[in-house]
Order: C-alpha cells, then structure tokens, then sequence
C-alpha cells in the first residue's frame, strides 16, 4: 500500500487545524446542534452539485450507501457533534483538544486487531512522545476541573467516533467516488441533524458577519477541503501512518490562536511542538525492504 505522498499530509493538517478556529467564530451565534444542521445541509447539496456535474459514479448496492452513512455519522456527525457541543458547555478548546488528540493511539490499537497492521517498538515510542507532546502544547489551556457530564460525554464521543469512523471508511468506502460518498454522508447527517436540533435547540442564528465567515469557512474548507484530503490519504497508506497527523493539529491550532487571538504561546507549548515533530517521525512506518538486484533480474539468489 503506497504512503501518503507531497504536500497532501502537510495541507490536510493545516486545513483541519483551522476547525477549533471556525468554532471559536461561530459558535457564540448558534447553537451547536444549528451550526452543525447548516452546515452538513449546504455541503451536501454543494457535493451533490458537485458530484453530478462531473458525472460521478453513485453507488449502486444499498449496502454500499448503508456503509457510507454509518461512516459518515461517526466521522462527521458523532466526532462533530461532541467537540461542538463539549465546546458550547464550557469545555476549553484547548481541554478539548487534548483529549481528541489521543486519536492516533486509539486508531492503532485498533488497526492492529481489524487490518492486522503491524507496529513496530519505535512507533509506540513515537505515539507515546507525541501525546506528551500535545500535553505540552496545550496544558495552560486545560480545564478538567468544573466541567459537567454532558461535556466530558460529548468529548469521549467524538474520540471514539474518529478513531472508529475513519477505520471504518478505509475498510468499507474505499471504493465509491468521494464526490457522490460524501454528497450521502453529509445528507445522512444533515438529516440526522435536522431531527435533533429541534429538541434540544430553538434555531436561532444571530447571522454575523463572524457567523457566516464561519459557516462558509467550515463548509468549503473543513467539510469539503479536509474531509476529502483525509478520505484521499485513508486509500493511499496505513489507517495509523494517516491517524499520527493528527498529532500536529493541537501545535499548529496553537500558532493559528496566536495570530488570531493574540493568545499566548508557552515555552513548554514549544518544547511539546518539539516533541510533537519528533514524535510523529518516529511514528511513521518504516520503508519497505528494497528487493536485491538478484531479485529485481528474475534470478534465483540460491
């Protein structure tokens, strides 16, 4: 199986690092459950859009669509979902982050025992310096004191969601084009959202400029941009080489709230930026044994 390849790996950290940011924007105008109905409804229609202009291929077998959905209620709607509405209750995005970040160690474990991927001793180590790393990078914003059930519930979801969700698509949707998949997964979810929002929430948007700078930055450039460089890295490599990114994202969030938010970075949040990059190249799966040149002519070493 081929390792993710260019610039990919380094644009899709740098998208999906800009979530917490857009949440910062929007959430203080809508409600979680709201934010998130629009903005699953205006991705699927646009990838629908999208999907049939260039022709794509939809999938035929109801099986393939039931799989499609399943994933994209755990990687869209349950991980979504969670991080917005531990965010909405006080949960500090830095907390948050934190506890979303042990993603890559879940993701291996389960990798492990559903695709049989191998992990080498360095790797564990690499995992294990990574997550001391975003520790680093976010232990002034952590918060685990005063926070209710709903929260620390919400967050836990979206952990377990992610790690299962993406594990999920690489075993199950590798195969269906991503325009037309992700036009049904963000529909499944919107429908999804569309029947809750109404319970828990009135629906009311304070329609901001932040709120709609929000909203179409979380649609065009999350839900469209990272979504499909993620679901295109899952079919190129290892379900565990493409989890170890998302250790880079509490670091470079950091950078982004700075520059944004004037909020401070701590010298230890550099040294676990440090670590973070060490981490996360000791994590990366070694490369195949190259094949002797007796090998590569056909001939019999022996």
């Amino acid at each position: 199986m081929n390792a993710p390849i260019g610039l990919a790996p380094t644009l899709f950290v740098v998208l999906w690092s800009t979530g917490f940011i857009s949440a910062k924007f929007g959430l203080p105008y809508a409600g979680p459950l709201t934010y998130l109905l629009y903005r699953l409804a205006l991705v699927s229609a646009l990838m629908a859009v999208v999907a049939l202009a260039a022709g794509a291929a939809w999938p035929g077998r109801p099986v393939t669509w039931l799989h499609l959905t399943v994933a994209g209620l755990m990687v869209h709607g349950l991980y979504l979902g969670g991080v917005f509405v531990a965010i909405s209750r006080g949960m500090p995005a830095g907390t948050a982050s934190m506890l979303v970040g042990m993603q890559p160690i879940l993701t291996v474990f389960l990798a492990r025992s559903w695709f049989g991927e191998r992990t080498a001793a360095r790797q564990w180590w690499g995992l294990a310096l990574g997550l001391v790393g975003v520790y680093f990078v976010v232990e002034h914003k952590i918060r685990l004191t005063g926070l209710d059930w709903v929260s620390s519930a919400s967050v836990l979801v979206a952990l377990i969601a992610i790690s299962i969700g993406t594990l999920y698509q690489k075993r199950f949707c590798g195969g269906v084009d991503l325009r037309a998949g992700s036009a049904i997964q963000f529909g499944a979810c919107a429908i999804v959202y569309g029947l809750l929002a109404p319970w828990f929430e009135s629906l009311r948007i304070d329609w901001t400029w932040q709120f709609q700078f929000a909203l179409a930055w979380s649609v065009l450039v999350l839900s469209v941009g990272a979504i499909s460089l993620l679901y295109w890295l899952l079919r190129r490599g290892a379900a565990a080489d493409v989890a170890r990114l998302f250790y880079l994202v509490p670091a470079v969030t950091a950078v982004m709230a700075q520059l944004l938010f004037d909020e401070p970075i701590t010298v230890l949040a550099v040294a676990g930026m440090a670590l973070i990059a060490a981490g996360v190249m000791l994590a990366k799966p070694p490369l195949p044994a190259r094949p002797r040149a007796a090998d590569q002519t056909g001939i019999n070493p022996e």
